[in-house]
């Protein structure tokens, strides 16, 4: 039985239309201003919304509350639940819940990654909360949605420089719609749409997996005889203890506000993705941070496992984080849209001009907002952009730009045309004006951008505030150039043509898994960081450092500190995984293979004791043997290469060494592992196959 949408949505959010009836008409216009226009939460009113909220959310059966946030790279989310029990009075007690407790709270700032900010002796961080994104409740809890900083108010979360930088693009893009005249417009919000991907495994094999549990990915697995090459698995009917699991997420999102709008199969066996529509972009944060903590809840109550690591199966596609991307002003008018005559939209035309700038200034810097350990594995692959920035835009927005370069203006747009079967019975259809390259990091959808690069784990709010912040700095830049001049439509055509001119080479439409296009990007002199670890340094390049303290987002020193952060948290990843590897070779592989070799070595035995010829049994122990040896060799060498670069104390240093050698000795160390997978029998190996569990639910 299906359920009514419009019943069920926002049930749990303590949202505008909750607000308008829970609140004094004065207040709730108060908070609403301050949604929307900024200014000081006084504690009076945080009372008054407290009291709202505390009675709403023991209506809806909460006993606790928790400020939930972001601490940087940790992308599960933090919280610590409070009742709302006060201390008893006569015997009893009563459930309170005070504005003081609303505004903030006092979790433990020294136990997150701080890059060397904060000491274990100096605990203290703050909570704050974040007025624009909606309290909602979930397994009878409270959440606040809040900003998280230390005691020094160094930012430690991703919140906090996300809402910066979306206020920064938001002044900055009022400057420039005053330029052309629009006196009415007062703020543009940056809006998202994160498309998660994610795989499914069952549960009971996902626990005889080592690997999965500690790291998220196979560290050891042979192809099957299938994998996605009969392009079987896209968009096909949905397996129904899938469809059953997806129905019951759908309900759960819903009753939060969340609008999941899109379900389907993906390219690899075992594979799907879910899509919201878009929203603004801190609380698309927060929602898709929900998304992914319900995606794993609510599989385990269907015994299923979700992955959402980047590549948790070597030979098929991983999972990515399309984050589709635009800018619009409060009265609804998207910057990134073309309109009907895109040769005329000069708007559009210097903003288009301003992205291409941003994007190739800052390219590094993207690349490494959308990744992380896992992405390494990932990008470049006949599944994901490759590692190289550029940008996509299509037919008539590209030739807009080539007329541009060339004469200074556009005067003529390509149509979109007709799409017509050539069969009565079906309509014609009205074609987009340009066609999807999702081989393009960079790609313009119509009336956004699509950043394909984003890791499936991650949070999306790193990404977002390069975006926001890149833009910021664009629009400052061209308001700077523009007011004042005489002629302001010459100087705007003449201020975009310059532009686009400078940052042409960022634009490719063309097929980003060629083996030309690298070789291409090089001679553009576009960057191609291979891993992230070749990417953490751009945090502390002069442009980065200046664009982000210009406009208050992060300063040198928060910088300093997340690239720390992340280069201790690639050798943490890789530490992990190595290890692992060592375990499972340890106690599981290797006495598996051990027990094997002596029941080959008893055939043998027996069949020449029985006068037959044994030379294929002996073959096979031969080979057996030999890649056991092979595995012991390579396990004591991991084990040696690993104890080397754990010591190493500089954590630029100790990344490299874990990139460059650590993961060669894995590397050894899987090969023979996985040949042994395909010869040895399936009761005998000690871990489901591939096979296993990406075709069996």
């Amino acid at each position: 039985m299906g359920v009514n949408i419009e019943k069920v949505f926002g049930e749990y959010v303590f949202d505008d239309s909750v607000m308008k009836v829970r609140l004094p008409k004065s207040d709730y216009e108060k908070v609403k201003t301050l949604m929307h226009e900024g200014g000081e939460i006084t504690e009076e009113l945080a009372d008054v919304v407290a009291q709202a909220m505390k009675e709403w959310a023991l209506e809806k059966g909460a006993t606790h509350f928790t400020h939930v946030f972001q601490p940087y790279v940790i992308t599960v989310g933090a919280e610590k639940h409070d009742s709302f029990v006060s201390v008893p009075q006569d015997g009893k007690i009563e459930n309170t819940f005070t504005g003081k407790d609303l505004l903030m709270g006092e979790p433990d700032a020294s136990s997150f990654p701080s890059g060397g900010l904060r000491a274990t002796c100096s605990a203290r961080g703050y909570t704050a909360w974040d007025i624009t994104s909606p309290v909602y409740i979930k397994e009878n809890t409270l959440y606040i949605p809040t900003a998280f900083c230390s005691y020094t108010g160094e930012s430690l979360d991703t919140k906090t420089p996300l809402l910066k930088a979306m206020h920064a693009v938001s002044k900055q893009g009022v400057r420039l719609m005053r330029l052309f005249g629009d006196e009415t417009t007062r703020r543009i919000y940056s809006y998202v749409g994160p498309e998660q991907e994610y795989f499914l495994i069952d549960r009971e094999k996902y626990l005889k997996r080592p690997d999965l549990i500690y790291s998220g990915r196979t560290l050891f697995g042979a192809v099957p005889p299938k994998g996605q090459e009969m392009d079987d698995q896209y968009f096909s009917s949905i397996n129904p203890r899938v469809k059953a699991f997806m129905d019951d997420l759908n309900v759960k999102l819903w009753k939060l506000g969340i609008t999941v709008k899109t379900q389907h199969c993906e390219v690899a066996p075992g594979q799907y993705e879910v899509a919201p529509i878009f929203s603004v972009s801190n609380v698309a944060l927060d929602n898709n941070l929900l998304v992914m903590d319900l995606l794993k809840k609510t599989a385990q109550e269907h015994g299923l496992v979700c992955l959402l690591h980047e590549k948790p199966f070597d030979g098929i596609n991983g999972s990515g984080k399309h984050n589709n991307w635009s800018l619009t002003t409060d009265d609804g008018i998207n910057l990134f849209k073309p309109g009907k005559e895109p040769e005329n939209n000069k708007l559009f035309q210097l903003v288009l001009a301003c992205t291409m700038a941003a994007v190739d200034r800052h390219a590094v810097l993207l690349r490494l907002a959308a990744s992380n350990t896992g992405n390494d594995h990932r990008l470049g692959a006949n599944e994901a952009p490759p590692a190289i920035i550029s940008m996509y835009l299509g037919d008539q927005i590209g030739d807009i730009v080539d007329q541009i370069i060339k004469n200074g203006k556009a005067t003529t747009s390509l149509s979109s045309g007709i799409l017509d079967f050539g069969i009565k019975k079906l309509p014609k259809l009205e074609k987009d004006p340009t066609d999807r390259n999702r081989t393009s990091p960079f790609a313009f959808t119509g009336n956004r951008f699509e950043f394909r690069m984003v890791a499936s784990s991650n949070t999306i709010g790193e990404t977002n505030i390069v975006l926001n912040s890149m833009m910021a700095e664009a629009f400052c830049e061209a308001c700077d150039a523009l007011e004042g001049a005489d002629d302001f439509d010459k100087a705007v055509e003449e201020y975009t043509a310059k532009l686009m001119r400078e940052h042409a080479r960022i634009v490719f439409n063309g097929n980003g898994y060629s083996e030309e296009w690298p070789v291409e990007a090089e001679k553009r002199g576009l960057p191609n960081c291979h891993s992230i670890v070749d990417a953490i340094p751009t945090l502390l390049d002069e442009s980065t450092v200046k664009m982000y303290e210009k406009f208050n987002i992060l300063s040198k020193a928060e910088l300093e500190a997340r690239k720390e952060i992340l280069f201790e948290q690639y050798a943490g990843v890789r530490n992990i995984e190595a290890l692992t590897m060592v375990d499972m070779a340890n106690k599981m592989i290797i006495p598996a293979v051990v027990k094997y070799t002596k029941k080959l070595a008893d055939t043998v035995i027996a069949v020449k004791e029985a006068g037959v010829d044994a030379t294929v049994q002996t073959e096979i122990l031969s080979d057996v043997s030999s890649k056991l040896s092979e595995i012991k060799t390579a396990v004591k060498n991991l084990e040696e290469i690993t104890d080397t670069a754990s010591a190493i104390e500089d954590s630029q240093t100790m990344a490299q060494e874990y990139k460059n050698n650590v993961m060669a000795a894995m590397a050894e160390l899987r090969k023979p592992t996985d040949e042994l997978e395909v010869i040895m029998p399936k009761d005998v190996w000690p871990m489901p196959t591939y096979g296993d569990l990406i075709f069996e639910l």
